[in-house]
C-alpha cells in the first residue's frame, strides 16, 4: 500500500538560510538580531514589485466602481493575512463589508488552528471561487510557495468566469506567474528557519496587501489629505478620533467640529464639507452625493 502523497517544493522559501546554519547555538539576543536583520530584506523585495501592485490597484479600483469585488484565496498564514487584511478596512474606511473577501482553505477554523491538508484541495478552491466570483472581479491569490493547489484552483476557476487575476507569492519564478494576469513575485529569498513561511515571507504579503487596499481606498475618494474620513466611530477612542481628523482637515476649534458632527449625525464627510465651505449640512450632504461621495470634488461643487 503506498503512503500519503508526498510533494518536494523548490521554492526559495524552502532552501535553508547560511546565516543561521547555528540558529539554536545562539544567544537569545543574536537570535533576535539575527531575524531582525533578515527581515530588514523584505521592504526592499515589495519595492522591487510596485508595478504590479500599481496595476492590481487599478483592477481593483475598477471593479469595485463597477460593483464587484476583490477577493483573496489562500492558505495557512498566507490565508490568514488576507483575512486580516480584509477585516481592517471597513472599520479604518467605513468601506461595504463585501468588497474585499477572504477566502481561506479549511473555512473559519483554519482562521485558529492549522488544517494542513486543506491547501491541497484544488477542486475545493475552484469551488468556492465557483461560488462566489463573478465576472470583472479581481481575484488575488496569495501563495508562498506559488504553487499551492487550493489558491490555484481557485485562481484558475475565477479566470475561467470572467474574473481578473493576480498571484502574490514568494518565488519570483513561480510557474504559475504564466496562468494570472499579474504576477506579484517577492523576492524574500530563504527563512531564518527554513520553510518556515510566517517569516520574510508572510510579511512581505502583508506589506503588499497593506498598500495595495489602502491605495485602491485612497483612489476611491475614502481618504482626505491624508486623514481617514470614512471610518466607523464605534468606540470611545474612535469618536476621538473623529472629532480630531475634524479639527485638522477644517483648522476649526474642537466646539465647531463638534457641532458640525452633531448636525451632520455624525457623518464625518459631511462636517467637512460643511465646515470648510460654510454651507449648510444638506447642502454638503447634497454634495457629496454628486461627487460620489469624494470630499474635494464636493468642495469644488460649493466654490
Amino acid at each position: 500500500m503506498s503512503g500519503p502523497e508526498v510533494v518536494r517544493v523548490a521554492a526559495p522559501t524552502e532552501r535553508r538560510n547560511p546565516a543561521s546554519y547555528d540558529l539554536d547555538l545562539l544567544p537569545t539576543r543574536d537570535v533576535l538580531k539575527l531575524i531582525n536583520e533578515a527581515d530588514q530584506a523584505v521592504p526592499g523585495a515589495v519595492a522591487d514589485v510596485l508595478d504590479p501592485v500599481v496595476a492590481a490597484v487599478d483592477f481593483a479600483v475598477e471593479a469595485l466602481g463597477a460593483g464587484g469585488r476583490v477577493h483573496y484565496f489562500g492558505a495557512g498564514t498566507s490565508g490568514r493575512v488576507g483575512v486580516v487584511d480584509a477585516a481592517e478596512l471597513p472599520p479604518t474606511f467605513g468601506s461595504p463589508v463585501d468588497w474585499f473577501c477572504p477566502h481561506l482553505a479549511g473555512g473559519r477554523d483554519a482562521m485558529w488552528g492549522a488544517i494542513e491538508d486543506a491547501e491541497d484541495d484544488v477542486l475545493g478552491g475552484a469551488a468556492e471561487a465557483r461560488d462566489c466570483v463573478r465576472p470583472g472581479d479581481l481575484v488575488m491569490g496569495l501563495a508562498a510557495s506559488g504553487r499551492t493547489p487550493y489558491v490555484l484552483g481557485a485562481l484558475r476557476e475565477a479566470r475561467s468566469l470572467g474574473a481578473r487575476t493576480a498571484l502574490v507569492a514568494a518565488d519570483p519564478h513561480a510557474a504559475a506567474a504564466a496562468e494570472v494576469d499579474l504576477f506579484i513575485g517577492l523576492d524574500t529569498g530563504p527563512e531564518v528557519v527554513t520553510g518556515s513561511t510566517r517569516m520574510k515571507a508572510a510579511s512581505a504579503q502583508k506589506l503588499v496587501l497593506h498598500a495595495f487596499s489602502t491605495t485602491v481606498m485612497v483612489r476611491l475618494g475614502r481618504v482626505y489629505s491624508n486623514l481617514m474620513i470614512d471610518l466607523s466611530a464605534t468606540n470611545a477612542k474612535l469618536r476621538g478620533r473623529m472629532i480630531s481628523i475634524l479639527m485638522e482637515a477644517t483648522g476649526c476649534p474642537e466646539p465647531d467640529c463638534t457641532r458640525a458632527l452633531t448636525a451632520a449625525a455624525g457623518d464625518l464627510k459631511t462636517a467637512l464639507v460643511s465646515l470648510v465651505s460654510g454651507a449648510a449640512v444638506p447642502e454638503a450632504r447634497a454634495a457629496l452625493a454628486r461627487s460620489n461621495e469624494r470630499v474635494r470634488e464636493a468642495l469644488a461643487l460649493l466654490g
